[in-house]
């Protein structure tokens, strides 16, 4: 059985043909971005806070509280039960107490704090 040579190298050759340039393929002529300039302009983005700390606390009413200390020091979420729904507590600045509508109220140390949490009233907890 003869195989003639030249059918399988004229392919060949028109694909070692089609790669001979090293310049980039320029693709051009699309729209331009309507938002390009505000886009330039926009200002810096503030990314939100991780959580730097996670504690549990048992409180003087036996219950447990689960807070996650966020990176910016002015927010942290508080939950009454370990796979329940987190409530963001904000503090004006860092130092000062955690509050959200509705009563909620933190204050104190990642050691000790001050809970306040609806139909609850006040209660000091320890970690």
């Amino acid at each position: 059985m003869k195989i003639n040579l030249s059918l399988f190298t004229l392919p060949l050759l028109f694909a070692v043909a089609a790669c001979g340039s090293n310049e980039p393929e320029v693709v051009g002529g699309g729209p331009a971005d309507p938002m390009a300039d505000a886009l330039n302009n926009a200002g810096a983005v503030e990314l939100p806070p991780m959580v730097k700390q996670s504690k549990t606390f048992r409180c003087k009413d036996g219950a447990l509280i689960y807070v996650d200390y966020m990176s910016d020091d002015k927010t942290v979420m508080l939950k009454t039960e370990k796979e329940g729904v987190a409530t963001a507590l904000i503090s004006a600045e860092a130092g000062k107490p955690f509050t959200a509508e509705g009563g909620w109220s933190l204050t104190g140390s990642p050691e000790e704090v001050t809970v306040e949490m609806p139909g609850k009233g006040s209660q000091s907890c320890k970690s």
